[in-house]
């Protein structure tokens, strides 16, 4: 007895048969010379136009001729189609690159805020306020950094290197301040305010990427462990040099280790989730504003306490 649909009509194979030894157009893959795009064309095809202009600031801009890269990463921008987003995000980087090499700091934050206006997701945002960073930097603006890093910081809570850089940029800032003496007098209490909170977000920094870097720690080996252990030993010295008070650092502490809970970690991977919706609570909210609750202030830079009497020591 046949089992029910174990034979075939040799029939229904007959038109796949057919179908498979059908010519097939031979495929030619298109040649270019090397550095075909350093040739102006006068082509209409608008898509290889874009590749040429693209390509050519490319090569300009790896020369280090940030003026020629500007030019066609700016005539670029118009032969981008509306939908092909990652070639635009591409190029308005390359252009904002550019003016921060030429000197022109508004002009890159002012491109850097047309990327950040297009971000979709958070890998996006993320690499715009690295690039806001790298402009902060280049023009030696320790402010900047500090706020561009505060935002990393709630972009990526678990970050340590995030918190470490908040902590040295607060730190380098505050040794620049003007501390004692006529120079303080000028700014007054106000001058006193901006340093008190300077320290505390440097104690802040140090302190987090201290209890992140000893989490990861155990994940870690090689030159990656070696470089978490050498900032844990920057972070331990940095503090010695702030003098917070034990009571404060046990504050410090506790406030910034809540959320460090493994499990809470893995969930708050964010990692190329979109914008729409996610709910990303800002510095402030999240840390900032529990711990001046807390009363921590600062009197004096290397000797900082806490306000209204709640230090003990």
């Amino acid at each position: 007895m046949e089992i029910f649909g174990s034979t075939f009509d040799d029939s229904v194979f007959v038109a796949a048969r057919d179908r498979l030894s059908a010519s097939i157009p031979s495929y030619r893959a298109k040649l270019c010379e090397p550095r075909w795009f350093c040739k102006d064309t006068d082509t209409e095809d608008t898509t290889e136009r874009q590749k040429t202009l693209k390509f050519r600031a490319d090569l300009a801009f790896r020369r280090r001729q940030y003026e020629s890269a500007l030019r066609d990463y700016t005539a670029c921008l118009s032969f981008i189609p509306d939908g092909n987003l990652s070639v635009r995000r591409d190029v308005l980087e390359g252009a904002a690159r550019c003016c921060c090499h030429l000197g022109r700091r508004e002009q890159a934050l002012d491109t850097t805020e047309k990327l950040r206006a297009e971000a979709s997701n958070t890998c996006h945002l993320t690499c715009v306020l690295q690039l806001e960073l790298s402009i902060h930097q280049r023009f030696g603006d320790l402010r900047g950094q500090i706020s561009a890093l505060q935002r990393l910081c709630s972009l990526h809570p678990f970050n340590p290197w995030y918190w470490f850089k908040l902590a040295s940029g607060s730190q380098s800032l505050l040794e620049s301040s003007p501390q004692a003496g006529r120079e303080a007098e000028v700014g007054g209490d106000e001058q006193r305010k901006e340093n008190g909170e300077l320290w505390l977000k440097a104690c802040v920094g140090f302190v987090r990427s201290r209890l992140l870097f000893g989490i990861l720690r155990i994940q870690q080996s090689s030159f990656v462990l070696l470089s978490s252990e050498k900032a844990m030993q920057d972070s331990d010295q940095a503090l010695r040099n702030l003098k917070p008070t034990e009571r404060s650092l046990e504050i410090i502490s506790e406030v910034m280790a809540e959320d460090l809970i493994p499990e809470k970690m893995r969930e708050d991977n964010q990692d190329g989730e979109s914008l729409a919706g996610l709910s990303i609570k800002n510095f402030e909210e999240r840390w900032w504003d529990k711990l001046t609750s807390a009363g921590l202030m600062e009197k004096e830079p290397g000797t900082f306490k806490m306000s209204q009497g709640t230090d003990s020591v």
